[in-house]
């Protein structure tokens, strides 16, 4: 005896759902899309008008469309400042201070994470009341201890201060309380000590977190402008960020001078760009690791 229902046959039911949900997926795609352009035509505008001439890039600096198209801006940033100087004292500051964060921040969010001392857990709030503080806060007293210790307008004033970070410390600490104990037990009992065991047995398993720090101290050491301000004064010893505030400020002349700037920062753009592209994969990673280990 067959029973009588008033549920649609599973058929039936995947026909009604199918238009209905290509609809909301074509939706959902044009929002993303819509948003997509909204956040990349700035990016279009900076490049548009790097390619275009003076009067055309003052006449119609929001047009996409470089009229006639042209490279003297890119020349004149080569030819006509000190843009490689700058390009090579970032290069130089970020890439020490990069390798020094990575590695410096690495040792103090293993020691708050695994040794036990006296004042760690007081150590570690203070790490997190670094953190709550604005960095323009301490503008005035780094200028005054880069001053009085002789490192101003040096290039270890430029580096040093920025060797050793507290969210970057705050990173580390957390991914390493994260690893089982047991990996370190296995490695005291052959023999290895604390540094061992955090340089050859631990660290490698921190691979997500240290390129996360990577990417990031990267990123702040090469846009950072608010040190650069108050560590240097020599023009010898400007990075991107200063030395693009200073063609900002009309140093070359009167103007919009739209080319030449907007190129200028459209090549300090692009290695943060490319550092992004290349990891993307293991930042995303790592964050999605942090969240279920979480």
């Amino acid at each position: 005896m067959a029973v009588l229902t008033d549920r649609p046959a599973p058929a039936a039911r995947r026909a009604d759902r199918g238009p209905r949900a290509r609809v909301n997926r074509f939706l959902g795609y044009g929002v993303l899309i819509f948003f997509g352009l909204v956040f990349l035509y700035p990016f279009v505008i900076q490049l548009a008008n790097s390619l275009k001439t003076e009067p055309d890039a003052a006449a119609n600096p929001l047009s996409p469309l470089p009229d006639p198209l042209t490279l003297a801006g890119f020349e004149r940033i080569f030819a006509g400042t000190a843009f490689p100087l700058w390009l090579g004292n970032s290069l130089l500051v970020t890439v020490v201070v990069t390798l020094g964060r990575v590695f410096l921040d690495s040792l103090a969010g293993y020691a708050l994470a695994r040794l036990r001392f006296r004042g760690r857990a007081g150590l570690f709030a203070a790490v997190i009341a670094v953190m709550a503080v604005p960095g323009v806060v301490l503008l005035i007293p780094k200028f005054l201890v880069l001053k009085q210790i002789g490192l101003y307008d040096s290039y270890a004033g430029l580096i040093v201060p920025l060797l050793a970070d507290a969210a970057g410390v705050f990173i580390m600490k957390q991914f390493f309380e994260s690893i089982p104990v047991s990996v370190e037990e296995a490695a005291r009992i052959d023999g290895a000590g604390v540094f061992r065991t955090f340089w050859s047995v631990v660290l490698p398993m921190a691979r997500p977190a240290l390129i996360t720090l990577t990417i990031l101290s990267f990123q702040g050491s090469w846009n950072e402008f608010p040190h650069s301000l108050v560590a240097v004064q020599d023009p010898d010893l400007f990075t991107l960020p200063r030395g693009l505030a200073d063609l900002v400020s009309g140093s070359l002349g009167k103007g919009t001078q739209y080319p030449l700037k907007l190129g200028a920062a459209l090549l300090a753009t692009i290695p943060v760009a490319v550092l992004f592209v290349i990891f993307q994969r293991y930042f995303v990673r790592g964050a999605n690791d942090g969240a279920d280990k979480g």
